[in-house]
């Protein structure tokens, strides 16, 4: 099974819609990444399956720049960085998107996390 796993920074308190917003834009990138040869074709397994993601938190931006550096050269990843036009500052890093991938071997480094 395919999975993509978004993990979103729960401490920036954003609003539902910005959160959502947010994750859009993990989803999004990443999976334009996973088009890139080197990642095989991983993606189309995900197309086909249905498009399957998991959201979960992380508690500070330490902790999604540690996941961050971890699986960006095991994954296709994507690390978003708000414009800064609403909710929160310019250059605040909300939100990384993972995949999609083997849901085992992302599993290995989110599996620990929190379901949002």
């Amino acid at each position: 099974m395919y999975t993509q796993v978004i993990v979103v920074r729960n401490d920036l308190k954003m609003g539902k819609g910005k959160m959502c917003a947010q994750s859009a834009h993990a989803s999004i990138a990443a999976f334009l990444k996973s088009q890139e040869r080197k990642w095989g074709s991983d993606y189309q397994e995900w197309l086909d399956e249905g498009m399957q993601k998991i959201v979960v938190k992380v508690q500070s931006e330490r902790e999604l720049l540690e996941l961050f550096e971890q699986v960006k050269n095991k994954f296709p990843t994507a690390l978003i960085t708000d414009a800064g036009h609403t909710q929160i500052s310019p250059g605040t890093k909300t939100c990384i998107g993972i995949g999609p991938s083997k849901e085992s071997e992302l599993k290995k480094y989110t599996g620990h996390l929190k379901l949002l």
